[in-house]
């Protein structure tokens, strides 16, 4: 017999929406890469394409630091 949880789902199936954080990296390197590829214009002296870059590379960490949190306040950490 399989264990269930309470509500009658798997262990493994349990609804975990925070992580859906962990696209927005995704998404903002690989699925938008195609739109932003482009030297011109510039921002802050960097072409846009590295400026782009840049600001995925440090909305990842808080992407990870806001899935963690919705795991912590749903008592999953």
């Amino acid at each position: 017999m399989r264990n269930q949880t309470s509500g009658g789902r798997s262990p493994g199936s349990r609804k975990r929406p925070a992580l859906l954080w962990l696209l927005l990296p995704y998404v903002l390197f690989l699925a938008v890469l195609p739109l932003v590829n482009r030297v011109t214009p510039t921002v802050l002296g960097l072409p846009f394409l590295f400026f782009w870059m840049l600001l995925a590379t440090l909305a990842t960490p808080l992407a990870v630091w806001l899935a963690r949190r919705g795991d912590r306040a749903r008592g999953r950490i």
